[in-house]
C-alpha cells in the first residue's frame, strides 16, 4: 500500500509524529509497549521451548543451536516459527495490541508472513551481520515490516538491534558474494556506503518494541554480557504485497489476512528486488547462513521433512 493511502487512515495506536518518523527513517521504537501480563505469558512459553531444546544435539527446522549447546547448558540462537510450537505465540501474533500497531504503518489490511525468536544468549550470543530483509523474501512492494518484542530489559551491553536511519529509501545491496553464493549480508566493501557507522541501537526495558521496514539496513553485535537478549520477531505486510518466492519459515498463518480484508489488487513497486536462493526446503536461520555453517545430509533431510509437514498442515 502506498504511504499516501496509509496516511488517509487515522492511526489507532501511534500519533502522526510517530508514524511520520517511521516513514522518514524506516524504523520506530516504543518503550514498554507490551503489557506485563503478556510478557509473563511469553516468557513462560519461552522457558518451555528452551527446555524442549535441551534434548537436541543438532539444529533442526525448529531449533537453531549455538556451538557449545548441551543438555545441561542449552544455548539457542533461534526458535523458528514459534507460533507453530506454542499457542501463546500464536495468540500474541494475532492480538489487537500488535495488529492495530502494524496497521498504523502498513494500512488497515494486514497479512502475516513469518516469525522467529532470536535469543542472543549471554556470554557470546552471535552477531547478526548488517543486512536487509526483503532480499530473503521479495514481495510486490516494500510495505513488509518486522516488529521485535524485547522479552527482557535490553541495555547497550546486550547487543541491541541496530538500524541505519533512512536506509530504506536508499540502495538495495547485493547479498551474494563474488562467487555467486548467498551470504545473507552486506559485503564488507559496501559497509561504508551503507552508512552503518550512523546506526542507531534500539534497546529499552522489557516490553519495548522495535519496528523496521524490510529495506532498512540492520544488524547486531555479539552479546558478551552475562544477560540474554531474547527478541520475539513477527513479520507482516500490507495485504496488497504478495510474495514472489517460497516462505523460508512457513506457518499456519503464512500469507493469511490477520486484520482487515484481502486485497482485490496487488500493488507493485517499480523498484526491482534481488531474488534469494530456493527456500522450498526451508532453512534453520540467518545465523547459520551468515556464519557459513554446513549441515550434514541427515540434518538437511530432517529440516526438509519438518518444513514440508508445516506447509502441509498450514
Amino acid at each position: 500500500m502506498q504511504i499516501e493511502r496509509i496516511r488517509a487512515t487515522p492511526p489507532r495506536i501511534l500519533d502522526e509524529r510517530q508514524r511520520e518518523f517511521y516513514f522518514d527513517n524506516g524504523y520506530l521504537a516504543l518503550e514498554s509497549y507490551v503489557p506485563e501480563d503478556w510478557l509473563v505469558r511469553l516468557r513462560r512459553a519461552t522457558e518451555e521451548m528452551v527446555e524442549r531444546s535441551a534434548a537436541l544435539a543438532a539444529s533442526d527446522s525448529t531449533f537453531d543451536l549455538e556451538p557449545g549447546h548441551t543438555r545441561d547448558a542449552p544455548r539457542l540462537r533461534r526458535l523458528s516459527s514459534p507460533l507453530e510450537h506454542h499457542p501463546i505465540y500464536l495468540e500474541f501474533a494475532t492480538a489487537p495490541v500488535i495488529l492495530d500497531l502494524i496497521a498504523d504503518l502498513v494500512g488497515p489490511d494486514v497479512t502475516f508472513h513469518h516469525s522467529k525468536l532470536n535469543f542472543k544468549w549471554a556470554g557470546g550470543g552471535e552477531e547478526v551481520k548488517w543486512h536487509q530483509d526483503i532480499q530473503f523474501w521479495p514481495h510486490t512492494n516494500y510495505s513488509p515490516l518486522t516488529i521485535g518484542v524485547c522479552l527482557e530489559d535490553v541495555g547497550p551491553e546486550q547487543a541491541p538491534l541496530g538500524v541505519v536511519p533512512g536506509s530504506h529509501k536508499g540502495e538495495l545491496f547485493d547479498q551474494y558474494n563474488g562467487k555467486g553464493e548467498w551470504t545473507g549480508c552486506l559485503a564488507d566493501a559496501d559497509l561504508d556506503r551503507a552508512g552503518v557507522a550512523n546506526a542507531v541501537y534500539l534497546g529499552g526495558p522489557a516490553g519495548t518494541v522495535t519496528l523496521h521496514n524490510c529495506r532498512t539496513i540492520h544488524g547486531s553485535k555479539p552479546n558478551l554480557s552475562d544477560a540474554g537478549r531474547p527478541l520475539l520477531l513477527h513479520t507482516y505486510a500490507a495485504a496488497d504485497a504478495l510474495p514472489y518466492t517460497c516462505n523460508p519459515l512457513p506457518s499456519r498463518l503464512a500469507g493469511k489476512v490477520v486484520r482487515g480484508k484481502p486485497a482485490r489488487w496487488a500493488d507493485h513497486d517499480p523498484r526491482p528486488c534481488q531474488m534469494p536462493p530456493d527456500w522450498s526446503g526451508g532453512y534453520t536461520s540467518l545465523f547459520a547462513l551468515q556464519q557459513d555453517e554446513s549441515w550434514s545430509d541427515e540434518q538437511r533431510e530432517i529440516i526438509t521433512r519438518q518444513t514440508d509437514e508445516i506447509r502441509a498442515n498450514g
